[in-house]
């Protein structure tokens, strides 16, 4: 089986959430959790971008400071567990990883806003061995547009470009998951090196704005980028997308709190992991209020087959030579049924062979597509600052 480099897993953030910023344990199977070393191997995960995520609405100066307790998370959850994960700064690093038998763990952020508009820290972030930046997450910066807001900007204004301009000089890859289509467009006008998108769908194949649109597809052979492909239920799935719409509508109209609007806090000088207040995995449907819709609106599942439906669709518009996966593991609790978490991978494989997908082609999304676009980055980068 070709060994896969998923482009995006939030397990840094669910370990703040809800062990405290502790990087133990991993070495077995911890569900809820749908990643740990075990299932890394089982799913045939060669190398993984770690995404760095703190929420969107934090005030700037917050989010720069949280963004470095998760980078630290990261490179703290790498140290533990030597014989299984390996940092990776560049394609180099990358194969050699991969050929030693352990994961490749290169490092992604996930949201413009953990810049704090500074330029400053994103080379800083680069020194930490950073080599992508989603330019928005769910919310407007005071730069870009956001895919899941009305536009504010058209885009990118000046100084939006001006940091495109200078993630590329760096070689920090530029991603586009989450900004919005007029945001995609500006960037891919701007970028002279591959872009990624690190976790999207096919909007043509599910329309939710968080998914590329066919006339951003078809730049990507242009610009040499990748569509890494996600498996988030509600981007894969038209049935899910609408069920999840209205049971947002009616939790709203009963009333009931909103969930995970509280971002922990790293661990004190002197603290024990164990004692910092975490967050609770939430039932939704345990909920009494919600209890009576949730029964009469059974939930729907996403499948298989149906991500690998966006992944032949993004192949129609843009070719085999950029797309990749990103699955988002860890990102979200809604999932495909048949993906539950990283062990899941040889299954979205066997289907998409199952359509007469070649070995070789194969091999393109699982990492050789992705690898490409980090080398032609890297060689690209007129100050590359990433650890040496």
């Amino acid at each position: 089986m070709n060994l896969i480099i998923d482009g995006h897993n939030d397990l840094p953030m669910r370990l703040r959430e809800w062990h405290g910023s502790a990087v133990t344990g991993l070495e077995k199977e911890r569900p809820p959790l749908h990643t740990d070393l075990p299932r890394l191997r089982a799913g045939g995960v060669g190398g993984q971008f770690w995404s760095v995520y703190v929420p969107s609405d934090l005030p700037e100066p917050a989010a720069v400071q949280s963004t470095l307790e998760q980078i630290d998370l990261v490179h703290r959850m790498v140290a533990a567990y030597p014989d299984d994960l390996a940092p990776a700064y560049t394609s180099a690093d990358v194969e050699w990883a991969m050929a030693s038998g352990r994961i490749a763990s290169l490092i992604g952020v996930e949201g413009g806003h953990c810049l704090g508009g500074s330029l400053g820290v994103l080379r800083s972030l680069a020194r930490l061995g950073v080599r992508y930046v989603t330019l928005t997450h769910n919310h407007h910066t005071s730069w870009a547009d956001s895919a899941t807001q009305d536009p504010v900007h058209g885009g990118l204004t000046a100084e939006g470009r001006a940091i495109v301009r200078e993630m590329q000089r760096l070689g920090v890859l530029v991603d586009l998951s989450h900004v919005s289509a007029a945001t995609m467009h500006a960037a891919l006008d701007e970028a002279v090196a591959p872009v990624i998108f690190s976790h999207s769908g096919a909007r043509a194949v599910t329309d939710h704005s968080r998914n590329v649109p066919d006339d951003v597809l078809s730049r990507l052979p242009g610009n040499g980028g990748v569509l890494q492909l996600t498996f988030v239920s509600f981007f894969v799935s038209s049935a899910v997308r609408d069920w999840m719409r209205a049971a947002d509508a009616e939790w709203e109209r009963l009333g009931l709190p909103a969930y995970g609007e509280d971002w922990p806090r790293a661990p004190l000088p002197g603290e024990e992991p164990s004692r910092v207040p975490v967050g609770e995995v939430h039932d939704f449907a345990a909920e009494p209020a919600f209890r009576a819709w949730f029964d009469a609106n059974p939930k729907p599942f996403a499948t298989v087959t149906q991500v690998a439906d966006h992944v032949d669709h993004a192949r129609e518009v843009a070719g085999v030579d950029h797309l990749g996966i990103g699955g988002d593991f860890d990102g979200t609790p809604e999932v495909p049924d048949g993906l539950a978490d990283v062990s899941a991978y040889p299954r979205l494989f066997a289907e998409l062979r199952d359509r007469g997908w070649s070995d070789s082609d194969l091999e393109k999304l699982a990492n050789r597509n992705i690898l490409r676009a980090l080398r032609d980055a890297e060689e690209q980068a007129e100050e590359p600052l990433w650890p040496r």
